[in-house]
Order: C-alpha cells, then sequence, then structure tokens
C-alpha cells in the first residue's frame, strides 16, 4: 500500500449488531487503526451526534429515532434517517473523503450513496447479503397458500425482481465488492460495473482449538451451529438431521445451537438433543466452537459465511450445502463436506464415525483457516480503492 492510501468514508448497514456486515465492518474499522489509515465510519448507534477522531480513524456515530422499525431482532431501518444529513456534510467537509463505501441499500447506504452522488465522490459498494433469497425465504408462508404448480414459479419470481431490484440499487456505484466469485460474475452481468473479491477474515487466536473445556467424560458428539436462528438459515435442516440420525440408530449426540432469531421458539420445540446458549462473544463464543465436533450449516443464502470460517479456525469440520458463499470455504473431502441437504445426516454420520477421518480433518480445518486473515482481506480492498481514485484523478486532469 503506497503512501497516498485514499481517504475512505465508510457507511456500514449495520456496525454493533450481531451479522455479518457488523461483524466484517468493525474488523475493517480496526485494520484501519492497526494501520493507522484516513478512515471514516459512519454509522447508526447510541450516541447523540458525537463524532469521536483518534488520530486518522474518526467515527461519526447517529442514532435511529422513533420512527425506526425492526428488520431482525436486533437490526432496525429508521425512513427519517435523513434529518442528519447537515451534520453528517459538514464532517465529510471536514475529513475530506476521496471515496465513499456503502455496504447496502439500508437507510445508511442510502444516504451515503446520496452523498457520494452530491459531492461528486466515488462510490464504492459491497454485496454482503443475499436479499433476493431472504425475499424468497420470507415469502413461503405466503407460497404456501397458492396451488402447488404457481408456487414455484411465484417463488422464482419474487426472488428475480428482488436480485433487480438490488442490481439496480448497486449499479450507482462506480466498484462493487462480493465475498464469493459466482456472485462477482452475476453483479458484473447485472451492473456492468468491475466487481472485487472481499471475502472474510478470522482471528485465528481468538478462535483456536486450545479452547476446548469440555469435561473428559462427556461422549456425546457435539453437532454446531452458529447464525440467526431464522427460515432463510434454514434452520429446519437442523431438525431433519436430528430426526435421520435418529432413525439411523444414533443416540450419543446433542447440539449446540449459538444465535438467536425470530424463529427460535419454533427450533426449541423441535430440536430435542439441544443446547440454545444465545448470542456469544469474544472468548465464550470461541470456547463453544471449540467444543463442537462438528459444525453443521444448511444454508443456502449465505453470501460467504463467516461463521463457518471460525469454526474451521476451531478446528471443527463443517458440513454446508452446494450453494453460496460457504461451499468456497469447505474443501470437500478434507475440511468437512458439501452436500445437499438429503445427504447432510449421512454426511454427518460418516465423519464422526471414523474417528481417523474426523482426527485429520480438524487437522485440515485449522490449517487451512490460518490462510485467512483480515489484513489480506482490507488489503485487497484498499487495491481496487486506489484504481477508481486514479481513474478519477486521470478524469480530473484530462
Amino acid at each position: 500500500m503506497n503512501a497516498s492510501v485514499p481517504r475512505v468514508a465508510y457507511f456500514p448497514d449495520s456496525f454493533h449488531e450481531v451479522n455479518g456486515v457488523a461483524h466484517t465492518s468493525r474488523h475493517f474499522e480496526a485494520f484501519a487503526r492497526r494501520r493507522n489509515l484516513p478512515f471514516l465510519c459512519v454509522r447508526a448507534g447510541d450516541r447523540t451526534q458525537a463524532i469521536i477522531e483518534e488520530g486518522n480513524v474518526w467515527t461519526l456515530e447517529l442514532p435511529r429515532g422513533i420512527l425506526s422499525f425492526a428488520l431482525e431482532k436486533d437490526l432496525r431501518f429508521d425512513p427519517a434517517y435523513l434529518r442528519h444529513i447537515p451534520f453528517i456534510e459538514e464532517v465529510l467537509e471536514r475529513f475530506k473523503p476521496d471515496l465513499i463505501h456503502i455496504t447496502g441499500p439500508s437507510e445508511v447506504g442510502m444516504l451515503g450513496a446520496g452523498l457520494a452522488s452530491y459531492l461528486g465522490l466515488p462510490l464504492a459498494a459491497s454485496w454482503h447479503t443475499n436479499v433476493h433469497e431472504y425475499a424468497a425465504r420470507r415469502s413461503e408462508w405466503f407460497l404456501r397458500l397458492l396451488p402447488a404448480r404457481h408456487s414455484a414459479a411465484t417463488g422464482q419470481t419474487i426472488e428475480d425482481l428482488a436480485m433487480a431490484a438490488a442490481a439496480r440499487f448497486y449499479s450507482v456505484a462506480q466498484v462493487l465488492f462480493a465475498p464469493n466469485p459466482d456472485l462477482c460474475r452475476r453483479l458484473e452481468q447485472m451492473t456492468e460495473r468491475p466487481c472485487f473479491l472481499m471475502p472474510r477474515g478470522v482471528d485465528a487466536d481468538l478462535f483456536h482449538p486450545a479452547k476446548r473445556n469440555r469435561p473428559d467424560d462427556d461422549r456425546d458428539q457435539v453437532l454446531g451451529f452458529v447464525g440467526r436462528l431464522s427460515v432463510e438459515k434454514n434452520i429446519a435442516g437442523l431438525v431433519q438431521v436430528q430426526d435421520e440420525l435418529e432413525r439411523m440408530g444414533h443416540q450419543s449426540f446433542r447440539f449446540l445451537i449459538v444465535g438467536h432469531g425470530g424463529d427460535e421458539a419454533w427450533l426449541r420445540g423441535r430440536l430435542r438433543r439441544a443446547e440454545f446458549t444465545g448470542v456469544l462473544r469474544g472468548e465464550a463464543l470461541s470456547e463453544a466452537y471449540a467444543n463442537m465436533d462438528l459444525f453443521v450449516f444448511p444454508s443456502h443464502t449465505d453470501t460467504f459465511g463467516n461463521v463457518v470460517l471460525e469454526a474451521l479456525a476451531s478446528g471443527v469440520p463443517a458440513v454446508v450445502t452446494p450453494d453460496g458463499g460457504p461451499k468456497t470455504i469447505v474443501r470437500d473431502g478434507e475440511t468437512g463436506r458439501i452436500v445437499p441437504d438429503a445427504e447432510f445426516a449421512t454426511a454427518v454420520a460418516s465423519i464422526l464415525g471414523d474417528p481417523a477421518k474426523h482426527a485429520a480433518m480438524r487437522k485440515a480445518a485449522r490449517a487451512y483457516a490460518l490462510t485467512a486473515s483480515w489484513d489480506s482481506v482490507f488489503d485487497g480492498v484498499y487495491a481496487a480503492y486506489e484504481t477508481i481514485v486514479a481513474r478519477r484523478m486521470s478524469a480530473a486532469a484530462g
């Protein structure tokens, strides 16, 4: 990274919440602090129009108001967030960014995109959430009311329209980022904008096999899941694994479920062999991962799968679907398995039924995770920034 590093104003959809966008955003700000880079983070939070300047890293946290409504258990949307524009403009005038980076079509993202256009600044946008697939999954209650011959076609139409709307929003940016190659290619086709890979990293010191502290006499095989307990994560697949393992005659297993969400009560009522911890952070979360024997992640909608990488760093092999980002993390047969829903229970039984295979996978999972650092991720992002800033300077000179 050269001395003329771009000055970045970053507008994340979420920062303090428990989700992939917030997780990545916190690491991005931490990266800027480690490198002492000129970085302004404009985000929603509890502070009242507080601007904090710590060296080159500035944070501007602005509250959501009484008109905000819940999108998730800990994520809200404020349609009146535009009221903060005058103060944000004042801060941007002082900070003098070279570009603005948004993470999606939230009120914060829309405000960032509008300010980039108004101020004539290049706009970068990173894709973190497959909103089109979420829209389809959350419409399933409605689709079940339709005749079978119409349900699938209507669900696909909902997904296609949501993707088209999202692509239209992202096309206002000059450069895009996405966490996996398939999504990058699709965004380039739909937006006609260049897309760079922005995968995820992992703290391999925090997430470590040495954090395992289960009693020696605990003979159960522990199947883990970490994430939002909601329909788009396909949590019904966990119940399917439980029931099929029992039908296969397996009894010495239980689930360790970390997270919360709108469908938690539904899952609690059906997952008989489970401990629900709620949301965990820091050492408590790293111990939970390390105490798992296998990570079971049936989601079809994740763009990357931070939790899968954290499990691998903890020496825990993962079973994932062939859809979305997790398939790009897991090496089938080496660090876990990539299988369709119907084969999850068989894959689980096969791995845990072969101690030598399981031990080899645990070792390979840890080794792979050691190659994924946050610094390498954000170095790549800044390299892409420099291309659009250089393009802007060239155009200005011309």
